[in-house]
């Protein structure tokens, strides 16, 4: 399976950037909640609903509903749009539970090994080629990313959590393949970021009521815009995904732990180590090393 270009250098950089602007946004959404998180506590269930609600009313204000764009129907008759929301949604759930249990380092560590996994996943379901550079770059920003987020420290045992987490990769790497194959049969990229709107607020909506509580003003401001942000990230990396193939287009979301680290050194007064400069130098190496291939 394959989608066709007219111009591929072009649907390359295009998706490139595209990339970036949804790594961009997905980072300012962490530090969103971590600054959030310093006003008040907000649970996680709320926050998964606002960001649903969000993403759902972008997509009513820019798309129009019709054939070749927002198609609603298609939520509950596309089966692979089904299981690309309950799945997404059940691995949102699932990485919140593993940062809680195993730390954010080492979650966001083993989620992001979906890189490798969905780019052998669509050798296999997309017959996408798997090349050398792709690899090596996988495995640099990966080695990075464990310096950064300093995942082999001492006293880290494993626990079934690990288990979660690696089962949260293999479904985010299973999505990011659904999503270049939802493409390929034509479905538009609002109804694809759609499903898993939808099919999170199904999940998320009747325990962010039972758990509701009292928010102030800058609270909910500081929801909002990280939800927008969220959605912004989450659009352009679906539309993404019609352009790059899934392996180098996963490698570049590794980008975004490199961003909440500076963000945390430029925001929040942390400090980088020497070896997490290293981290960080590994990721984006890796991360040019397959989009700079024409």
């Amino acid at each position: 399976m394959s989608i066709p270009a007219s111009n591929p250098s072009s649907q390359h950089f295009r998706g490139v950037m595209l990339m970036l602007v949804s790594a961009l946004c997905f980072t300012a959404n962490a530090l969103l909640i971590r600054a959030l998180g310093a006003v008040q506590a907000v649970d996680v269930w709320l926050l998964a609903s606002v960001r649903f609600v969000v993403g759902l009313a972008l997509i009513m204000a820019i798309y129009r509903v019709g054939k070749d764009a927002f198609q609603p129907r298609n939520l509950y008759r596309n089966r692979r749009l089904i299981s690309r929301g309950v799945i997404g949604s059940l691995g949102v759930y699932g990485y919140y539970l593993s940062v809680v249990h195993l730390g954010a380092g080492r979650a966001t560590f083993i989620n992001n090994t979906y890189v490798v996994l969905g780019a052998l996943l669509a050798v296999v379901m997309l017959h996408e080629r798997f090349r050398l550079l792709l690899a090596a770059g996988g495995l640099l920003a990966l080695a990075g990313l464990a310096l950064i987020t300093n995942v082999f420290a001492a006293g880290a045992q494993v626990s079934p959590y690990d288990l979660l987490a690696i089962a949260v990769a293999f479904g985010s790497a299973y999505i990011v393949v659904t999503i270049r194959q939802l493409h390929a049969e034509g479905e538009h990229t609002s109804t694809i970021f759609a499903a898993q709107c939808v099919y999170g607020l199904l999940l998320s909506l009747v325990p962010a009521l039972l758990s509701w509580a009292p928010h102030p003003p800058l609270a909910w401001g500081l929801m909002l815009i990280a939800a927008l942000s969220a959605a912004i990230g989450q659009i352009t990396m679906t539309r993404a995904f019609r352009d790059l193939p899934v392996g180098e287009g996963s490698l570049m979301q590794i980008l975004v732990p490199l961003g909440i680290a500076v963000g945390g050194v430029v925001f929040f007064s942390e400090q980088f180590a020497a070896y997490e400069m290293v981290g960080a130098a590994m990721i984006l190496v890796g991360t040019v090393l397959p989009a700079v291939r024409r």
